[in-house]
Protein backbone atom coordinates (compact mmCIF):
# COMPACT_ATOMS: atom_id res chain seq x y z
CA UNK A 1 0.00 0.00 0.00
CA UNK A 2 1.45 3.51 -0.85
CA UNK A 3 1.86 5.70 1.84
CA UNK A 4 0.29 9.12 2.04
CA UNK A 5 2.06 12.68 1.23
CA UNK A 6 1.58 14.78 4.34
CA UNK A 7 4.58 16.55 4.38
CA UNK A 8 6.68 19.04 1.74
CA UNK A 9 9.90 21.40 1.63
CA UNK A 10 9.84 24.32 0.02
CA UNK A 11 13.59 25.16 -0.73
CA UNK A 12 13.53 29.01 -0.34
CA UNK A 13 17.10 29.48 0.24
CA UNK A 14 17.99 31.87 -2.98
CA UNK A 15 18.59 34.96 -2.62
CA UNK A 16 16.78 36.32 -5.72
CA UNK A 17 19.29 38.13 -7.20
CA UNK A 18 17.74 38.54 -10.47
CA UNK A 19 14.95 41.01 -8.71
CA UNK A 20 17.40 42.90 -7.32
CA UNK A 21 17.43 45.64 -6.22
CA UNK A 22 13.86 44.29 -4.73
CA UNK A 23 15.40 41.63 -2.99
CA UNK A 24 17.81 43.24 -1.32
CA UNK A 25 15.13 43.57 1.27
CA UNK A 26 12.69 41.40 0.34
CA UNK A 27 12.41 37.80 -0.17
CA UNK A 28 11.89 36.84 -3.70
CA UNK A 29 9.23 34.48 -1.82
CA UNK A 30 6.91 36.97 -0.67
CA UNK A 31 7.01 39.31 -4.14
CA UNK A 32 3.18 39.60 -5.18
CA UNK A 33 1.29 38.00 -8.07
CA UNK A 34 -1.42 40.45 -8.26
CA UNK A 35 -2.24 40.25 -4.55
CA UNK A 36 -1.19 36.87 -3.35
CA UNK A 37 3.03 36.38 -2.70
CA UNK A 38 4.40 33.40 -4.54
CA UNK A 39 4.83 31.52 -1.65
CA UNK A 40 1.10 31.81 -0.52
CA UNK A 41 0.27 30.06 -4.22
CA UNK A 42 2.53 27.32 -3.34
CA UNK A 43 0.67 26.78 -0.23
CA UNK A 44 -2.38 26.94 -1.54
CA UNK A 45 -1.55 23.86 -4.12
CA UNK A 46 -0.33 21.82 -0.96
CA UNK A 47 -2.89 22.31 0.60
CA UNK A 48 -5.45 21.47 -2.05
CA UNK A 49 -2.89 17.64 -2.42
CA UNK A 50 -3.54 17.08 1.47
CA UNK A 51 -0.45 18.21 2.61
CA UNK A 52 -0.55 19.05 6.45
CA UNK A 53 2.97 19.58 7.23
CA UNK A 54 5.43 22.26 5.33
CA UNK A 55 8.69 22.49 6.22
CA UNK A 56 10.43 25.70 4.42
CA UNK A 57 14.81 25.59 4.08
CA UNK A 58 15.41 29.17 4.71
CA UNK A 59 18.89 31.25 4.89
CA UNK A 60 19.56 34.34 6.25
CA UNK A 61 17.84 37.69 5.56
CA UNK A 62 14.42 34.94 5.58
CA UNK A 63 12.50 36.45 8.48
CA UNK A 64 9.66 38.75 6.63
CA UNK A 65 8.85 35.09 4.85
CA UNK A 66 8.70 33.98 8.06
CA UNK A 67 6.90 36.64 9.60
CA UNK A 68 4.04 36.08 6.94
CA UNK A 69 3.03 33.32 7.96
CA UNK A 70 2.25 34.57 11.44
CA UNK A 71 -1.22 35.79 13.24
CA UNK A 72 -1.47 39.77 13.27
CA UNK A 73 -4.04 39.80 15.85
CA UNK A 74 -4.10 43.44 15.63
CA UNK A 75 -4.72 43.26 12.08
CA UNK A 76 -7.09 40.79 12.59
CA UNK A 77 -8.85 42.98 15.11
CA UNK A 78 -9.29 45.97 13.38
CA UNK A 79 -10.80 44.41 9.97
CA UNK A 80 -13.10 42.38 12.85
CA UNK A 81 -14.34 45.34 14.15
CA UNK A 82 -15.06 47.60 11.06
CA UNK A 83 -17.08 44.84 9.65
CA UNK A 84 -14.78 43.94 6.75
CA UNK A 85 -15.48 40.23 7.11
CA UNK A 86 -14.31 39.67 3.47
CA UNK A 87 -10.64 41.06 4.10
CA UNK A 88 -10.57 39.06 7.48
CA UNK A 89 -11.41 35.53 5.12
CA UNK A 90 -8.32 36.42 2.96
CA UNK A 91 -6.09 37.18 5.84
CA UNK A 92 -7.04 34.22 7.75
CA UNK A 93 -6.13 32.08 4.84
CA UNK A 94 -2.79 33.20 4.98
CA UNK A 95 -2.60 31.63 8.51
CA UNK A 96 -0.67 28.84 9.63
CA UNK A 97 -1.62 26.74 12.74
CA UNK A 98 1.23 26.21 15.26
CA UNK A 99 3.51 23.16 14.51
CA UNK A 100 2.32 23.01 11.56
CA UNK A 101 5.08 24.91 9.57
CA UNK A 102 8.95 24.81 10.43
CA UNK A 103 11.84 26.18 9.19
CA UNK A 104 15.46 24.69 8.85
CA UNK A 105 18.40 27.27 7.72
CA UNK A 106 20.69 26.27 4.71
CA UNK A 107 23.78 27.49 5.71
CA UNK A 108 25.89 27.37 2.43
CA UNK A 109 24.06 27.55 -1.18
CA UNK A 110 25.25 24.16 -2.49
CA UNK A 111 22.54 23.29 -4.65
CA UNK A 112 18.85 22.20 -4.41
CA UNK A 113 19.90 18.41 -3.53
CA UNK A 114 21.55 19.92 -0.71
CA UNK A 115 18.63 22.23 0.37
CA UNK A 116 15.78 18.92 0.43
CA UNK A 117 18.79 17.10 2.26
CA UNK A 118 18.70 19.98 4.84
CA UNK A 119 15.03 18.63 5.55
CA UNK A 120 16.09 15.40 6.44
CA UNK A 121 15.45 15.01 9.89
CA UNK A 122 12.06 15.92 9.60
CA UNK A 123 11.15 13.68 7.03
CA UNK A 124 12.45 10.26 8.53
CA UNK A 125 10.75 7.54 6.20
CA UNK A 126 8.10 9.18 4.97
CA UNK A 127 7.51 9.57 1.25
CA UNK A 128 7.30 13.41 0.49
CA UNK A 129 6.54 16.25 -1.56
CA UNK A 130 9.29 19.00 -2.92
CA UNK A 131 7.60 22.44 -4.33
CA UNK A 132 9.61 25.60 -5.90
CA UNK A 133 7.20 28.37 -5.40
CA UNK A 134 8.90 29.79 -8.86
CA UNK A 135 7.19 27.86 -10.75
CA UNK A 136 3.49 28.52 -10.29
CA UNK A 137 0.85 26.62 -12.10
CA UNK A 138 -2.03 27.82 -13.57
CA UNK A 139 -4.82 24.72 -13.21
CA UNK A 140 -8.47 23.62 -12.25
CA UNK A 141 -7.06 20.96 -10.45
CA UNK A 142 -3.78 21.83 -8.57
CA UNK A 143 -0.62 20.19 -9.96
CA UNK A 144 0.46 18.89 -6.75
CA UNK A 145 -2.94 17.00 -6.37
CA UNK A 146 -3.12 15.47 -9.69
CA UNK A 147 0.19 14.44 -8.94
CA UNK A 148 -0.78 12.87 -5.53
CA UNK A 149 -4.04 11.14 -7.42
CA UNK A 150 -1.44 9.45 -9.68
CA UNK A 151 0.69 8.48 -7.12
CA UNK A 152 -1.63 6.55 -5.24
CA UNK A 153 -1.51 3.94 -8.31
CA UNK A 154 2.62 4.25 -9.26
CA UNK A 155 4.35 4.66 -6.08
CA UNK A 156 7.90 5.66 -6.73
CA UNK A 157 9.01 8.48 -7.00
CA UNK A 158 7.66 11.35 -9.62
CA UNK A 159 8.34 14.66 -10.78
CA UNK A 160 6.04 17.27 -12.81
CA UNK A 161 7.18 17.16 -16.74
CA UNK A 162 6.89 19.35 -19.50
CA UNK A 163 8.01 19.66 -23.12
CA UNK A 164 10.65 22.44 -23.61
CA UNK A 165 12.27 23.71 -26.76
CA UNK A 166 15.91 21.47 -27.08
CA UNK A 167 17.59 24.59 -27.11
CA UNK A 168 16.19 24.73 -23.88
CA UNK A 169 16.97 21.69 -22.60
CA UNK A 170 20.32 22.95 -20.65
CA UNK A 171 17.94 24.83 -18.13
CA UNK A 172 16.10 21.82 -16.74
CA UNK A 173 16.73 18.70 -15.66
CA UNK A 174 15.46 16.77 -18.34
CA UNK A 175 13.96 12.92 -18.60
CA UNK A 176 15.55 9.62 -20.65
CA UNK A 177 12.23 8.04 -21.37
CA UNK A 178 10.67 5.61 -23.64
CA UNK A 179 7.55 5.78 -25.84
CA UNK A 180 5.89 8.62 -24.28
CA UNK A 181 1.73 7.37 -23.94
CA UNK A 182 -0.75 9.03 -21.84
CA UNK A 183 0.21 11.31 -18.70
CA UNK A 184 2.62 9.26 -17.10
CA UNK A 185 5.82 8.12 -18.14
CA UNK A 186 8.01 5.79 -16.71
CA UNK A 187 11.82 7.23 -16.59
CA UNK A 188 14.84 5.29 -17.72
CA UNK A 189 16.93 7.91 -16.52
CA UNK A 190 17.49 11.61 -15.90
CA UNK A 191 19.97 14.26 -17.16
CA UNK A 192 20.78 17.63 -15.17
CA UNK A 193 21.33 20.68 -17.71
CA UNK A 194 22.22 18.62 -20.75
CA UNK A 195 23.47 20.55 -23.82
CA UNK A 196 20.88 20.49 -26.55
CA UNK A 197 22.51 17.60 -29.01
CA UNK A 198 23.06 15.35 -25.94
CA UNK A 199 19.50 15.36 -24.31
CA UNK A 200 17.56 12.57 -24.14
CA UNK A 201 14.21 14.31 -24.56
CA UNK A 202 12.91 17.54 -24.41
CA UNK A 203 10.63 16.41 -21.77
CA UNK A 204 12.16 18.82 -18.55
CA UNK A 205 11.38 18.42 -14.98
CA UNK A 206 9.63 21.30 -13.22
CA UNK A 207 9.55 22.12 -9.95
CA UNK A 208 6.86 19.85 -8.18
CA UNK A 209 8.13 16.16 -6.69
CA UNK A 210 6.91 13.21 -4.64
CA UNK A 211 9.91 11.23 -3.45
CA UNK A 212 10.44 8.30 -0.96
CA UNK A 213 13.14 8.73 1.70
CA UNK A 214 15.78 6.51 -0.66
CA UNK A 215 16.35 9.78 -2.52
CA UNK A 216 17.52 11.13 1.18
CA UNK A 217 20.09 8.63 1.13
CA UNK A 218 21.21 9.36 -1.68
CA UNK A 219 21.94 12.98 -0.88
CA UNK A 220 23.42 11.90 2.30
CA UNK A 221 26.56 10.78 0.28
CA UNK A 222 26.80 14.45 -1.39
CA UNK A 223 28.20 13.94 -4.26
CA UNK A 224 28.53 17.09 -6.42
CA UNK A 225 27.40 17.39 -10.43
CA UNK A 226 26.26 20.05 -12.59
CA UNK A 227 27.58 23.36 -11.36
CA UNK A 228 29.60 21.98 -8.20
CA UNK A 229 26.11 21.44 -6.87
CA UNK A 230 24.06 18.51 -5.16
CA UNK A 231 21.87 18.38 -7.50
CA UNK A 232 18.40 16.81 -6.85
CA UNK A 233 17.85 15.38 -9.93
CA UNK A 234 21.39 12.92 -9.61
CA UNK A 235 19.77 11.81 -6.64
CA UNK A 236 16.26 10.61 -8.06
CA UNK A 237 18.60 9.23 -11.09
CA UNK A 238 20.28 6.71 -8.91
CA UNK A 239 17.43 5.58 -7.69
CA UNK A 240 16.42 4.24 -11.02
CA UNK A 241 19.77 2.66 -11.40
CA UNK A 242 18.42 0.95 -7.93
CA UNK A 243 15.72 -0.29 -9.40
CA UNK A 244 13.29 2.07 -7.58
CA UNK A 245 10.40 3.24 -10.32
CA UNK A 246 10.55 6.83 -11.17
CA UNK A 247 7.58 8.38 -13.14
CA UNK A 248 7.11 11.79 -15.17
CA UNK A 249 3.54 13.01 -14.66
CA UNK A 250 2.45 15.40 -17.73
CA UNK A 251 0.31 17.86 -15.45
CA UNK A 252 -2.31 19.78 -17.35
CA UNK A 253 -2.11 23.56 -16.35
CA UNK A 254 0.21 26.37 -17.67
CA UNK A 255 3.59 26.59 -15.36
CA UNK A 256 5.15 29.90 -15.58
CA UNK A 257 8.99 30.62 -14.62
CA UNK A 258 8.48 33.30 -11.78
CA UNK A 259 12.23 32.99 -10.90
CA UNK A 260 12.77 35.30 -14.28
CA UNK A 261 11.34 38.60 -14.57
CA UNK A 262 9.32 37.93 -17.71
CA UNK A 263 7.93 34.88 -16.54
CA UNK A 264 6.89 37.01 -13.55
CA UNK A 265 5.50 39.65 -15.59
CA UNK A 266 3.70 37.37 -17.71
CA UNK A 267 2.15 35.53 -14.56
CA UNK A 268 1.15 38.44 -13.57
CA UNK A 269 -1.06 39.49 -16.72
CA UNK A 270 -2.35 36.53 -16.79
CA UNK A 271 -3.90 35.90 -13.09
CA UNK A 272 -4.81 39.36 -13.21
CA UNK A 273 -7.00 38.69 -16.04
CA UNK A 274 -8.38 35.74 -15.09
CA UNK A 275 -9.92 38.34 -12.40
CA UNK A 276 -12.95 39.18 -12.31
CA UNK A 277 -12.63 42.42 -10.61
CA UNK A 278 -9.39 43.05 -12.87
CA UNK A 279 -10.04 42.15 -16.40
CA UNK A 280 -11.61 44.83 -17.81
CA UNK A 281 -9.40 47.86 -16.76
CA UNK A 282 -6.50 45.67 -17.91
CA UNK A 283 -7.64 44.45 -20.88
CA UNK A 284 -8.42 47.82 -21.93
CA UNK A 285 -5.07 49.05 -20.61
CA UNK A 286 -3.19 46.48 -22.67
CA UNK A 287 -5.44 47.06 -25.40
CA UNK A 288 -4.47 50.65 -25.25
CA UNK A 289 -0.48 49.94 -24.96
CA UNK A 290 -0.85 47.88 -27.99
CA UNK A 291 -2.94 49.59 -30.20
CA UNK A 292 -0.30 53.14 -29.39
CA UNK A 293 3.05 51.33 -29.12
CA UNK A 294 3.80 53.16 -26.28
CA UNK A 295 4.45 51.93 -22.46
CA UNK A 296 5.55 53.84 -19.15
CA UNK A 297 8.13 55.97 -19.98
Amino acid sequence: MVRKVTKAIFPVAGMGTRFLPATKSVPKEIMTLVDRPLVQYAIDEARAAGITEFIFVTSRGKSALEDYFDHNLVLEQDLKSKGKDDLLEILNATNMESGAIAYIRQHKALGLGHAVWCARRLIGDEPFAVMLPDDVIAADKPCLQQMVEAYQDTGGNMVATMEVPTEKTSSYGILDTGQNVGTVIRAKGMVEKPKPEEAPSNLAVIGRYILGPSVLYNLNQKKKGSGGEIQLTDAIAEDIGNGVPVFGYKFDGQRFDCGSKSGFLQATVSFALARDDLRDDLSHYLHDIVSSGRAAQ
